[in-house]
């Protein structure tokens, strides 16, 4: 063996010995316990011949609803759950719904044939405690984490235990499998705890890997996905407390019928499960006579009221793979392989105790996820003195005029001015006629719409007739000149300011896009102002250069255009919040550079001056708009041309991750014009940017579209790539633990459009998205999208919005975000729509 062999042997061996002894006493108790389990209903029937075996009757058991009424009326409960074995002459068992603040109900044995109650079972307690020590160790959520991590040391154990005691002649049987009876002390005791591991090992490798999917949901997810023939198929462990609500009504003649229609005369046992509450589903697990195991089971999903089955999911029609998930538990206690197989297992768990005696164990591990670190604002200082404070107003959409209106705030404030901040939703009438100075920085949202957030101050304020004559003020207003209307909310809220006798401290400042001279003309206006010069120049966060690391097509064979999942990785330390933006300084491929210069008689390389840098005149192009028609531009010299053209403008997207996931991913459309051709931003991002090239970009708060401060109840609307901005929310929610969200997503078609697909399901599955509804237009004849599912529920809608819910928007301005908007007036009123926008109830990121 080579040094670095000898080297990794050393370490090994180290970790094997210290982490075995720190481990070794837990996986002792827990081999030994499980070991106590293997046969406990074989040990626990000839302990209780009477009250565990019954006499087998030739008309055969009872039906459930015989069972279940003479049950519910000799006890006085209810029965939460039920298992019968139709013919093995075993008693059945029946569990009572359980009294408020307990887990689980009282467990009773009664006769399947009459139903009478069998008495109690001597040693049920004894069993109980083993299980518990085998499975938490009796300390609950603790004893979990406790014997989870062991049970991957155990893991540990025996692959480095392998490797350790890998022989040199590693084909010879007799190396692996023989104990040399002469050897004696630590000879003796290293050849016994290698030799018997060798045994074992296949043995604890199916307990340990089996064993994990009870001690953590996220192994449990992973074998499931790994495993299952469809999401359908992923199981979910709920140990959170029971969901409160109307106790369920069942009506067991009718799920009799599906059970017995399901199941035919090869009918051996079933287990029918009532659900907490009203309104859901009854799960039923059954056994056949000829299943090829005691845990071969088949699962309906049934309405218990009706009997009416929503889902049947047969053991014989899986896939191997999805029948050894099923099976785990089987495969666990060694069952799966019958009566050899349990007791080989049982044999090796008893063993358990002499690895630990011997010294020699796993490596100890825990592994946590951290947790997302939220950026909290921190507010103005309060100041002191009796001045009166100056009123500073903002109406953002995306953020950006909030972040400015705080930076006004601290310019006054660095001045000695008392300031005042505060949303639009939240200026009255009283605050503007007791202000005396007000400055109000707000953006236009589409076409000169104010941003949702001020539609209520729009319509309740300005619709007044106020007296201003006190109030002097000036306006910023920030918006894009590519709309017809620019600045037009900015512009209204300036013109009855003045109707209504105020007066301007200063000319109000337009600002297209971020507009930097603009913004600083506002600086130089304040500073004039307060008498004192700001101490820096406002300015977007610059650009940084991110890594385009990952290029996943969402939606191969589809009819649209691309969906591409990117991820962008970070030069350095970094952070943003779910319902973030990104602004993207794109770069045009060098194809159209080339097709650009193609007849101006320049060369690319030639040398221009492009901010203070020297570059080649390719390079400069790359970052400026190359008009179609060059007529102007024939005759002018390389530093001339780059002078010609305007940069080109920096293109917006939603963020579809978190900072937990330790890449920034966005979901982006490719756009094609009508001569074929790519769309700049796009077409850089999906298509010319090479994996692993630099992607300037700069994250920017959009604290209009961040969760809520509560756990509320989510609704989340999207389509297309709009779900990139309801991704993070809802990532965002799952880390937290909250479930109660409700997406409603449209697309083209379900088989090719179905973005995040697997990602939605599993969410879906393990409980984490509540509720998915789909639309997908082209499926059908008639075309359905997201706003008719949105009507389709408006009962549901209605009930959500009663909790508190909130509702988010993310998508296509024109056909989805109006539909919905149409939607929600119509099924809540237009009042009702205006007061969620004020209470910050209605979000959108549209575009």
């Amino acid at each position: 063996m080579n040094k670095a062999g000898d080297v990794l042997k050393k370490t090994l061996f180290q970790l094997h010995w210290f982490f075995g002894i720190s481990a070794g006493l837990v996986l002792a108790l827990m081999g030994i316990t499980g070991a106590v389990v293997s046969f406990q209903d074989e040990i626990l029937r000839a302990l209780n011949p009477q009250v565990l075996t019954v006499e087998k009757q030739p008309a055969g058991v009872l039906p459930p609803a015989e069972l279940v009424e003479q049950i519910e009326a000799a006890s006085g409960k209810t029965v939460a759950m039920l298992w019968v074995e139709t013919d093995s002459g075993n008693a059945a068992r029946a569990i009572f719904t359980a009294p408020p603040g307990e887990k689980r109900g009282p467990m009773r044995y009664f006769n399947p044939y009459n139903a009478q109650f069998l008495g109690d079972v001597v040693g049920q307690d004894f069993f109980g405690l083993m299980l518990r020590l085998h499975r938490v160790l009796t300390l609950d959520d603790v004893g979990r984490q406790i014997t989870g991590a062991c049970t991957l040391i155990l893991v540990f154990f025996c692959l480095s235990g392998l490797y350790l005691r890998w022989p040199r002649q590693w084909k010879s049987w007799r190396a692996w499998l023989t104990l040399d009876w002469r050897k004696k002390g630590r000879s003796f005791s290293w050849d016994l705890h290698s030799v018997a591991g060798t045994w074992c090992l296949m043995f604890y490798l199916l307990a340990a890997l089996t064993g994990l999917t009870w001690s953590y949901e996220w192994y449990n997810k992973g074998v499931t996905r790994l495993l299952s023939d469809s999401p359908k198929d992923e199981r979910v462990r709920n140990r959170g407390p029971a969901p409160s609500g109307p106790a369920p009504i069942a009506d067991y003649r009718a799920m009799w019928s599906s059970i017995y229609s399901a199941a035919g005369p090869g009918l051996s046992a079933y287990n029918v499960r009532m659900p907490p509450v009203a309104g859901q589903p009854a799960t039923v697990f059954y056994l056949l006579k000829d299943a090829p195991h005691d845990r071969a089971l088949n699962q309906l999903m049934l309405d218990p009221a009706t009997g009416v089955v929503s889902r049947h999911s047969r053991y014989g029609d899986k896939s191997l793979k999805a029948q050894l998930l099923t099976s785990i538990y089987a495969l666990h206690v060694g069952s799966y392989f019958g009566l050899i197989g349990r007791i080989l297992v049982t044999v090796a768990a008893l063993a358990m105790p002499l690895f630990f005696l011997t010294g020699w164990l796993l490596y100890l591990d825990r592994r946590r996820k951290q947790r997302q670190v939220r950026q909290a604002r921190q507010a103005l200082a309060a100041h002191p003195g009796d001045a009166p404070a100056w009123l500073i107003g903002f109406a953002s959409q995306s953020g950006f005029a909030e972040q400015l209106a705080w930076q006004t705030a601290g310019q006054l404030q660095a001045a000695g001015l008392p300031v005042k901040v505060q949303p639009l939703a939240g200026v009255s009438e009283k605050d503007l006629n007791n202000a005396t100075r007000a400055l109000f920085v707000v953006s236009t949202f589409g076409d000169g719409e104010g941003p949702d957030s001020a539609r209520g101050f729009e319509r309740k304020v300005l619709g007044q007739a106020l007296s201003l004559e006190r109030l002097q003020y000036s306006v910023l207003g920030l918006g894009d000149r590519q709309y017809e209307n620019f600045c037009g909310f900015a512009r209204r809220l300036h013109a009855w300011l003045a109707e209504h006798g105020g007066k301007t401290l200063f000319a109000p400042v337009e600002v297209d896009s971020g507009d930097p001279y603009a913004l600083r003309h506002w600086q130089q206006q304040l500073a004039e102002l307060t008498g004192q010069a700001p101490v820096d120049t406002w300015q977007a966060p610059s650009f940084e250069n991110w890594t385009l690391s990952q290029r996943t097509l969402l939606n191969p064979d589809s009819s649209g255009s691309g969906v591409y999942l990117l991820g962008l990785t970070a030069p350095g330390p970094s952070s943003w919040l779910a319902g973030d933006l990104v602004e993207i300084l794109p770069r045009n491929d060098p194809w159209a550079i080339e097709h650009f210069l193609d007849g101006l008689g320049i060369a690319g390389i030639a040398r221009v001056q492009v901010d203070g840098l020297h570059q080649t005149l390719e390079q400069a192009l790359a970052t400026r708009q190359l008009p179609e028609n060059r007529a102007h531009l024939v005759g002018l010299h390389a530093q001339a041309l780059v002078d010609a053209l305007a940069p080109l403008a920096m293109r917006e997207y939603s963020i579809a991750s978190i900072p937990a996931d330790g890449v920034l991913e966005l979901i982006v459309r490719q756009e094609r014009h009508a001569d074929g051709n790519l769309g700049i931003g796009s077409g850089w991002l999906t298509e010319h940017a090479p994996l692993g090239s630099a992607i300037s970009l700069r994250v920017r708060r959009n604290s209009s579209f961040h969760l809520p401060a509560q756990g509320v109840p989510m609704i989340l609307l999207g389509n297309g790539t709009g779900l990139a901005g309801l991704r993070s929310l809802l990532k965002a929610r799952v880390t937290e633990g909250m479930q109660r969200n409700w997406l409603l997503f449209g697309e083209r078609h379900r088989e090719h459009d179905f973005h995040c697909r697997d990602e939605l399901q599993e969410w879906v599955t393990s409980g984490d998205l509540e509720r998915l509804d789909l639309a997908f237009s082209r499926d059908q004849k008639q075309k359905v999208y997201v706003q008719d599912r949105l009507l389709e529920s408006a009962a549901l809608l209605k009930q959500w919005l009663a909790d508190g819910a909130v509702i988010y928007v993310c998508g296509s301005l024109q056909g989805m975000a109006s539909g919905v908007d149409h939607v929600l007036n119509n099924v809540l009123g237009r009042e009702e729509v205006e007061r969620l926008i004020e209470q910050g109830r209605y979000r959108r990121d549209v575009y």
